[in-house]
């Protein structure tokens, strides 16, 4: 214990400076260098410099009382921090032990004090000081945890994208912005061409390869912040473009459709003898009324004509168009 008692940082405040050295006496018999203060101010201005594990803390001072250095102590702790606060009193009522408590005390001495109540409780608040520490840590780890977790159950496991869930939740996002804001929203779904038969001729590893320098192409031509790109399903993705108009999200496409012919991943079983992906568009400024489902199902009708009118193409719909 004493080995370990070498890194406890205890800081004394008492005006009294027969009582000072004596309890300073008490701390220093159990190997540990305490830090002093004759007032509030010197508290505070300790606490802020040190950060002690343990405060012993007269209840009269010259220039304030314990109470209220208590209180400066909690509110300037952080949120992962938490210091042991013994208040040091001759007044023994239920009401001041109830204040104590309120304002962020931990436990009393009542004085006079002696060596024997002093090292027990200073020992009994270091212990429960690394208890809670090693709670703190641990739900550090735990929220750590979590956030990858949810950073996991948003993102697509094969090309790291976001993925249907993530897309859902951040186009409701976007269409609330946009209507507050009156700016537009379009929506780009993209298909690969001829993917079951990629797949059947290359097999599935070749398959997954295809669909992650897909999306890395996809995900180059959105880079703001609004934006998002997603897997949406299979060989199918889709963007939402935040505050972009038709000619706007035609651009981005166009940019996607040519990136991903220039990358020349042979596809024998593709008229065009690579692989390609079909584009569909449809752009909107939502407005009461509409909905965000509506103008994904526009985007996804227009990749249907793109598919069935010859592939490696891009069509757009108006918002509800069918």
């Amino acid at each position: 214990m004493a080995k370990r008692l070498s890194k406890l940082k205890v800081l004394v405040v008492e005006d009294s400076k027969v009582a000072l050295k004596a309890i300073s006496g008490y701390i220093e018999d159990m190997g540990v260098q305490p830090f002093l203060a004759e007032n509030g101010k010197d508290a505070i201005d300790i606490y802020n410099r040190e950060r002690p594990d343990i405060v012993l803390l007269d209840i009269i001072l010259p220039d304030t009382d314990g109470y209220e250095v208590a209180k400066e102590i909690r509110r300037l702790q952080g949120k992962d921090e938490w210091t042991a606060i013994i208040f040091l009193s001759v007044m023994s009522k239920d009401e001041d032990l109830a204040r104590g408590i309120e304002v962020g005390g931990d436990d009393y001495i009542m004085k006079p004090v002696g060596s024997v109540v002093v090292q027990a409780k200073v020992r009994a608040m270091y212990r429960l000081v690394q208890m809670q520490r090693a709670l703190v840590k641990l739900a550090g780890q735990l929220n750590d945890a979590n956030q990858e977790l949810q950073r996991l159950s948003m993102t697509d496991g094969l090309t790291g994208i976001a993925n249907r869930r993530m897309f859902d939740t951040v186009l409701a996002r976007e269409w609330r912005r946009c209507l507050r804001l009156s700016k537009p929203l379009s929506v780009v779904m993209l298909d690969v061409d001829y993917f079951k038969k990629y797949n059947d001729r290359y097999g599935h590893q070749e398959g997954d390869d295809c669909l992650v320098a897909v999306a890395s192409e996809v995900s180059r031509a959105a880079p703001r912040p609004g934006d998002l790109v997603a897997r949406y399903g299979g060989e199918e993705f889709v963007m939402i473009l935040s505050e972009t108009t038709e000619s706007g999200a035609h651009l981005v496409a166009e940019r996607i459709r040519r990136q991903v012919e220039k990358l020349n991943l042979p596809h024998q079983d593709s008229p065009y003898g690579h692989v390609t992906v079909s584009c569909g568009i449809s752009s909107v400024q939502p407005t009461t009324g509409l909905t965000p489902e509506m103008l994904v199902k526009s985007a996804d009708n227009a990749l249907y004509l793109s598919k069935n009118q010859g592939r490696n193409m891009i069509t757009y719909l108006d918002y509800g168009q069918i």
